[in-house]
């Protein structure tokens, strides 16, 4: 996989402050310390983007990267060299619980490694982190959700492939070399290793159902706004723009691209339930409205950035507050975080990526509602 930034790991990008990333970073440490209730709901937000979503992203990440190292291969080349099977590949990355897979697509996209169709078919097939909650509370419903995605997906690329338009010429990024296997890390890579990996222990307990609070107690937010904290110092001291290079580390391209994707998550996290508490928004509320209307709720709350809302649908369904429609509408019309380094990368390709798995995602949603109502309900 390529990056898009065009140096190498050098002393200036590891080293002095971004002064907009900086300012928001002190904007964000001051919302977290204002006085109740801001500060205290913040806090919790900061946490609940940490161990709900950053953990998850980390893990994915480090796994795609570091199989890349082990197996010394590169899958933003592997992509492109896989022509016909490119787009199937793509949204079988997507598929893969998580947002790792999506994100890897992206960054390959940006480089030129492959179409239009491929971010097209991994955005459309990726359920993003709400998988892991499906997974673990109806795997019956999983093994229904995450097949179908993917093959949504793969129909979805090659409609779009088929379409005319400019071929995305890759750009001058990156060795084109394998790194060594191990390569030079920094020391707060490790130190967000250090906070990630009790946070993904912290959010695979969570999906369990079980009480985390009671569990780790103040481990919990020390975890939560441990990790943000150094996430927040690598963004804003890295000239990164959303995707690594692949001369790097695999925890140092770990550590960057999740802090550049919790930052984003963060701020959907907060925007969203700054709105639901303090203008009694209620998204329930919503969808328990108007019946026929719930499936296309589902599909326009997957139009959000971000696995928060997404994960709250797969909870409504869990609870049996929706039907399985609004749910698959949801799982093929979200991008997940995957969205943000597109946002980042292309806003225009991010934008057509996203209406054209609304399309889909609205057909297979309304025909579970009118033709199978009470399928996995």
């Amino acid at each position: 996989m390529s990056a898009t930034t065009t140096n190498a790991p050098s002393a200036p990008r590891f080293g002095m402050f971004r002064p907009r990333r900086a300012a928001v970073a002190l904007i964000l440490l001051a919302l977290a310390l204002a006085p109740a209730p801001l500060g205290p709901l913040t806090r919790g937000l900061m946490t609940d983007a940490f161990t709900q979503v950053a953990g998850f992203v980390a893990a994915t990440l480090i796994l795609f990267y570091g199989a890349e190292r082990l197996f010394r291969f590169n899958i933003g080349r592997s992509l492109q060299n896989a022509k016909g099977w490119q787009v199937p590949l793509a949204a079988l990355l997507g598929s893969t619980p998580g947002c790792g897979g999506a994100v890897v697509v992206v960054a390959a996209y940006s480089s030129g490694h492959v179409g239009f169709g491929a971010v097209v078919a991994t955005l459309t097939a990726t359920m993003g982190d709400a998988a892991f909650l499906l997974i673990a509370t109806r795997p019956d419903a999983a093994l229904v959700v995450l097949p179908l995605s993917f093959v949504v997906g793969i129909i979805s690329g090659w409609v779009v492939d088929a379409l005319p338009g400019p071929a995305r010429q890759p750009r001058n990024v990156g060795s084109g070399a394998l790194a060594p296997l191990i390569g030079r890390t920094r020391a707060k890579d490790v130190m967000f290793a250090a906070f990630a990996l009790p946070g993904l222990i912290i959010g695979v307990t969570q999906l369990s159902g079980a009480d985390v609070g009671a569990i780790f107690g103040p481990i919990m937010p020390i975890v939560g706004l441990g990790g943000t904290a150094a996430g927040l110092f690598i963004w804003s001291t890295s000239k990164l723009h959303a995707m690594t290079n692949d001369a790097d580390s695999p925890i140092t391209r770990m550590a960057e691209e999740t802090s550049f994707i919790a930052v984003w998550v963060i701020g959907a996290y907060l925007a969203y339930d700054y709105i639901v508490a303090f203008s009694g928004f209620d998204l329930e509320a919503m969808f328990n409205s108007v019946a026929p209307l719930l499936p296309l709720m589902g599909v326009l709350v997957g139009l959000i950035p971000g696995c928060g809302p997404q994960v709250l649908v797969t909870t409504l369904y869990v609870g049996g507050l929706i039907p399985f429609a609004s749910l698959m509408g949801n799982a093929i019309s979200n991008d997940g975080d995957a969205l943000f380094p597109a946002i980042a990368l292309d806003p225009g390709a991010a934008v057509r990526a996203t209406v054209y798995s609304t399309i889909p995602a609205v057909i297979v949603a309304y025909g579970f509602y009118f033709f199978a109502p009470g399928f996995m309900n």
